[in-house]
C-alpha cells in the first residue's frame, strides 16, 4: 500500500511539474523580455528572470510544441528565436535574423505545425516566411517574401493551416494566401474586405471550433466576425463597435482575443484604455458584454491558456493588470496591477 501512495504522491508532483504557466513581457525601451510564473489559485505573478535582447522586443510567438519563443525585435529589424525550459520557463537565446532595413515585423509567429515562422511587417508591407530548424534557430534566407500594402499589420494561419490570413488596416483588407506547409510558400487568394467603411482590420484570431475569425478594426473601433470557407477563405458576417455610446474621445482598436472555451472574445481599445467584450453564441453571432478599464494604452493583453485570467499589458503605463474571467458572464474582475517597467508591448502566456 505504501508504494502505491508514494507512486501517486510522484506522479502528482510530476503532473504539477509540467502544469505550470509562465508569462512572457516585451519591454521596449529596456530592451528585455521579463519571465513571470503564475500562481493558478490567485492569479499572482512572480518575477522569474529577464532575458536580454538586440533591440526592442515586441511580437512574441511560441510554436505548437511548447519548445522555442520567437521575437521580433523592432528597431534592429531581426527575428529572434529562443529555447525555453519546460522546468523554470526561462529562455536561452539561439540566435536572430535579419529582416533588412525598414522590414521590422510587427507580428511574428508560427505556422500550427511549427516548422514555419512567419512575419508581417507594417511599414515596409510584407510578409516573410522563414524555416524553423528542428534546434529552433530561424533559418535564412526566407524561403518566401510577399510584398502586399504598408500597414501588413500582423497574421494568422487558418484552422486546417491551408490559409495564411493578414490584416491590413490602411487597405481596409484581409489580404488572403493559400499555404503549402511542405514548402512555406504563399500564393495569392483575393482580400477579405473590412467589415465595414474605414475599419481598418489590425490583428485576427480564429474560433477554437466553429468556422469563424474575429478582427479588431484599429480606425473603425469596432470588431467584426468572419465566416470562414475552406478553400474560398474569409468573408464578413458582423461588425460591431467596441466603444461605448457615451465615449466620444479618440480611440484606436488594437488586440484580439478568444477564450480558450469560444464563448467570448475581447478587443483591446486605445484611447478608451478598455478590454470590450462580446460573447458568442452557438451560430457564431456576437452580443456586446461592456468595457472594462484596464492599462492606458492596451497595445496587447493575453489570456492564460485555462481561461481563467487576462493580463492587460500597458504600453502608456508600463504595468500589467491581471484579471479574473467570470466563465458564465465574461465579465473581468481586475485581481493585480503590477510595475513592470516604462512600457509593454506585448504579453504571452504558456502552459506546460
Amino acid at each position: 500500500m505504501r508504494w502505491l501512495v508514494t507512486a501517486a504522491l510522484l506522479l502528482g508532483s510530476t503532473g504539477a511539474a509540467f502544469a505550470d504557466t509562465y508569462v512572457y513581457v516585451s519591454m521596449a525601451p529596456e530592451q528585455k523580455i521579463r519571465i513571470f510564473k503564475l500562481d493558478p489559485a490567485d492569479g499572482r505573478l512572480t518575477p522569474v528572470d529577464d532575458v536580454a535582447v538586440d533591440g526592442a522586443p515586441g511580437s512574441l510567438g511560441i510554436d505548437p510544441r511548447k519548445k522555442f519563443l520567437v521575437a521580433s525585435l523592432r528597431t534592429t529589424s531581426k527575428l529572434a528565436s529562443f529555447e525555453i525550459d519546460s522546468a523554470s520557463g526561462k529562455l536561452k537565446a539561439l540566435g536572430t535574423v535579419d529582416l533588412g532595413q525598414g522590414q521590422n515585423a510587427a507580428f511574428v509567429g508560427t505556422d500550427r505545425t511549427g516548422r514555419w515562422v512567419i512575419s508581417a511587417s507594417y511599414m515596409a508591407g510584407k510578409v516573410v516566411v522563414h524555416r524553423l530548424g528542428d534546434d529552433g534557430r530561424i533559418e535564412s534566407p526566407a524561403v518566401e517574401t510577399v510584398t502586399t500594402a504598408v500597414t501588413a499589420h500582423s497574421f494568422s494561419t487558418g484552422r486546417d493551416n491551408r490559409f495564411v490570413f493578414v490584416p491590413h488596416v490602411a487597405p481596409n483588407a484581409v489580404y488572403q494566401f493559400k499555404f503549402d506547409p511542405e514548402t512555406g510558400k504563399l500564393r495569392d487568394a483575393g482580400k477579405a474586405s473590412g467589415g465595414a467603411e474605414k475599419a481598418g482590420p489590425r490583428h485576427i484570431a480564429f474560433h477554437p471550433t466553429l468556422n469563424l475569425a474575429f478582427t479588431s478594426d484599429e480606425t473603425g473601433s469596432s470588431i467584426t466576425a468572419y465566416g470562414y470557407e475552406t478553400g474560398t477563405g474569409l468573408k464578413p458576417v458582423q461588425t460591431l463597435s467596441t466603444l461605448p455610446a457615451e465615449f466620444k474621445g479618440p480611440n484606436t482598436t488594437a488586440d484580439v482575443k478568444v477564450h480558450p472555451s469560444g464563448r467570448f472574445v475581447w478587443v483591446s481599445n486605445r484611447g478608451q484604455d478598455s478590454l470590450a467584450g462580446f460573447s458568442i453564441d452557438a451560430a457564431g453571432r456576437l452580443s456586446a458584454i461592456g468595457q472594462t478599464p484596464t492599462e492606458q494604452t492596451p497595445r496587447s493583453f493575453e489570456i492564460e491558456p485555462d481561461g481563467k485570467y487576462v493580463f492587460g499589458a500597458g504600453e502608456g503605463s508600463g504595468n500589467l493588470a491581471v484579471f479574473n474571467v467570470d466563465l458564465e458572464s465574461g465579465k473581468l474582475t481586475r485581481l493585480h496591477t503590477l510595475e513592470v517597467g516604462k512600457s509593454l508591448t506585448w504579453v504571452l502566456a504558456l502552459k506546460f
